[in-house]
Order: C-alpha cells, then structure tokens, then sequence
C-alpha cells in the first residue's frame, strides 16, 4: 500500500513543542509602559500643582493614585514575554 501525503495546509503560528508561553499580544507593551508613565505623570502633576491637581478632593491620597498606577505597570512586567 502507497502512503498518502497530508493535504493540510502548514500552520504560520510558531510552534509550542516546547512547552514555552505564546509571547504577548501586541498592545501589552505600549500598556505596560503607558500605565508606568501615567502614574509618574499623576504625581508630577500633584507636585507641580501644589496639591491641587489631579483630583483636589484626594488631596494627599493623589500619591497613593499615582503610585497604584504605576504598580499595575510593574505588575504587568511579571507577565511580559
């Protein structure tokens, strides 16, 4: 008996054989970097206004807003590929 070829069409996703994590989406990096930034930027403004920007009504809290931002960025570099 002839043995018959696959017709199926190659797959142009990389392969897994290896058992590593499929790399990130494309928009996590720019997220990743854009979450960092904005919470630098929230406390720069909070300093350079002098208190009163962002948000007036947080007052001291506008540092620990920033700084939380900013975490969810670093966090995000736990999952970065």
């Amino acid at each position: 008996m002839a043995r018959t070829k696959s017709k199926s069409k190659p797959s142009r996703e990389p392969e897994q054989s290896s058992g590593e994590p499929a790399p990130n989406a494309v928009w996590f990096k720019p997220v990743m970097f854009g979450f960092m930034l904005l919470g630098l930027a929230w406390i720069i403004v909070y300093y350079l206004s002098g208190t009163v920007l962002p948000v007036q009504s947080l007052g001291p809290w506008n540092i620990l807003v920033g700084f939380g931002i900013a975490f969810i960025g670093f966090l995000m570099t736990t999952r970065w590929r």
